[in-house]
């Protein structure tokens, strides 16, 4: 049996610690590409796409020592026109004629044509890793996380088996890798989607969870760098994944004993400290927090504005006897919510999917090319073996800088909620005692919200306008700052856009917005394929001119903060003409609560 709304609030803190624990274990490990990507390639994924006709069969290999070689192997790899140095011992060292021909990677070949293959298949997983979410949204809005969930570490682990009996013959089984990233990045995004619900039993501190939530999601990236640590330590790659696969279940056994059917309502729709069953009102269902306020408010009215004497006598006649029903609050708040359809053509919705669009086609593509990037970089003096080892001494930088993310999320969480708590929606924080003592009014809650989230947007643009600036400087120690801006953005944005929709939309809306948000720039983050293949082939490998054009798309990121100033002083003209028509209240009940007349 699912546990009750009830249950799931008094276990709220474990389900947080566990699904940001699960998030860095099991939602976008993709995003930790590099390091998979050399995996991959040492297991031979596509390696029969190199050529090796026209080479010498004992070609370079990295994982034999060539000390052990023959030296008439390598006698056409020897430079004749420079002397040899003694070493002692009858060991001398001989420079080599650089070799152009393909490299070798624990016994199999590697070769630019595989690296656009698996390219491929990290974008096909990157995009659904973004845009499942829009049917992931609908669903969720309306059924709630926990099916969901279940689904996505069950495909998840499928996954992680499709890879593994995968490297069991890559000359064969190398399409596997597609299936397998298709269901990873499904199963990911289930596991990240469902978490971002869990925040709603937090109240106010709701977008510092959601950042948590966000952040654990982009630090994931630290997996397979984590892997690939035990994979280098000679653990094998099938044995990672099974156990990996194994760990997954583990994570559908939590799901199944601690989360519920229903949907997580918004700390705006529900108190889950209140829960009382009314009778006498005519409910035989449980009713909680402020649709117990909303209800009541109706019954109110119902006994106070009555039309004529039959309406009251009926209420006073026998309380047993008055039958309420839903039907008018329902309706209520129907009219109060406003449309999906006008939500999402909203210029704010607009604006976030552009800024949003731009941002993930930008990290994205850092990312799939970024050892290719790095390679290039590192050329100089050095040979193809060398480069290949600063290549993967970068990558495993980049990757434990992942978990910045979830260090650094907090702060973008705190920005958006900075101030919330002495906020109310225009009513008067207390009455004057004296005469001529002035009302004193808290800020108004919404505009507050929006207040938080231009100054989130302003420094998550700031930041990446800096990561551009640092890519565009041919400096291989300097990428270390890029890629600390590249968590830090990669971050900052989903918690900024996340917190955004919680303070201007529905809440009944989050999922579907967010799901119709990641779909959006998912299919513009698709751009990254032909970016790569423009570089790699007319560019041959310098991103110099990708950058500058990324760059200069990246600056439309203001336009948003730029609309959320002038939606702000809407939103305080707005609150002025609503004191301005202000109500009459009158004390009811000697109570020093105001309320309306109606």
């Amino acid at each position: 049996m699912a546990p009750t709304l009830t249950t799931a609030f008094a276990r709220r803190w474990w389900m947080a610690v566990t699904s940001i624990i699960e998030n860095l274990l099991f939602s976008a490990v993709l995003l930790g590409w590099g390091s998979l990507l050399i995996m991959l390639k040492s297991e031979g994924f596509y390696s029969y796409l190199c050529n090796e006709e026209g080479f010498n069969s004992s070609s370079v290999n990295l994982s034999q020592n060539l000390a052990t070689q023959a030296p008439d192997d390598y006698a056409d790899y020897y430079d004749s026109q420079h002397g040899s140095v003694g070493l002692g011992d009858g060991v001398e060292m001989r420079p080599l004629v650089p070799v152009d021909g393909p490299l070798r990677m624990n016994g199999w070949l590697i070769c630019k044509e595989q690296d656009e293959m698996l390219n491929l298949a990290f974008t096909v997983g990157s995009f659904l890793l973004s845009a499942i979410t829009l049917p992931l949204g609908v669903v969720m809005d309306k059924y709630g996380p926990r099916k969901l969930r279940l689904l996505g570490s069950t495909c998840f682990g499928f996954s992680c088996l499709l890879i593994a009996y995968g490297s069991y013959n890559p000359n064969e089984l190398s399409v596997l890798i597609f299936i397998a990233l298709t269901f990873n990045g499904f199963g990911g995004m289930c596991m990240t989607f469902t978490s971002l619900t869990l925040p709603n039993m937090f109240g106010d501190l709701r977008s510092t969870f959601i950042a948590l939530m966000i952040g654990s999601y982009a630090s994931s990236a630290v997996t397979f760098p984590g892997v690939k640590v035990i994979y280098d330590l000679g653990i094998s790659f099938i044995t990672i994944l099974v156990v990996w696969a194994a760990c997954s279940g583990l994570v559908f056994l939590n799901c199944f004993l601690n989360w519920p059917l229903e949907p997580f309502p918004g700390p705006e729709d529900m108190d889950y400290t209140i829960k009382i069953k009314f009778s006498w009102l005519g409910f035989d269902h449980k009713i909680t927090g402020k649709q117990f306020y909303n209800q009541v408010t109706t019954v109110g009215r119902r006994l106070s504005v009555g039309d004529n004497l039959k309406q009251k006598e009926l209420a006073t006649k026998d309380g047993n006897q008055l039958c309420l029903s839903t039907t008018d609050l329902e309706m209520e708040k129907k009219e109060e919510s406003q449309s999906f359809l006008k939500t999402i053509t909203s210029t704010i919705f607009v604006l976030s999917l552009v800024t949003m669009s731009i941002t993930q086609l930008r990290l994205l593509f850092y990312m799939g090319a970024m050892n290719s990037v790095l390679e290039s970089l590192s050329d100089g003096d050095l040979d193809k073996v060398e480069r290949m080892e600063v290549v993967g001494l970068y990558s495993s930088i980049f990757g434990v800088l992942q978990l910045l993310c979830l260090m650094t999320t907090p702060v973008i969480g705190q920005i958006m909620d900075w101030k919330l708590k002495e906020c109310d929606d225009g009513v008067e924080e207390k009455e004057p005692s004296r005469k001529g003592e002035t009302k004193i009014k808290r800020r108004d809650k919404k505009t507050q919200k929006v207040t938080n989230a231009l100054r989130a947007f302003v420094l998550t643009n700031v930041l990446l306008v800096g990561f551009g600036i640092t890519c565009l400087v041919p400096n291989l120690p300097l990428q270390i700052v890029s890629f600390v801006l590249h968590t830090v953005v990669r971050g900052f944005i989903h918690s900024a856009v996340g917190g955004l929709y919680a303070a201007v939309y529905p809440s009944s809306q989050f999922g579907s917005l967010t799901g119709m948000q990641s779909l959006v720039s998912a299919v513009f983050a698709l751009l990254q394929q032909p970016l790569f293949l423009a570089m790699m082939g007319p560019l041959e490998g310098d991103p110099f001119w990708v950058n500058i054009g990324l760059f200069g798309l990246s600056m439309l990121g203001f336009l948003l903060p730029l609309y959320l100033i002038c939606y702000r002083r809407t939103l305080d003209k707005q609150q002025q003409q609503r004191e301005d028509n202000a109500k009459i209240y009158l004390k009811i009940n000697g109570s020093d609560v105001p309320e309306a007349y109606v």
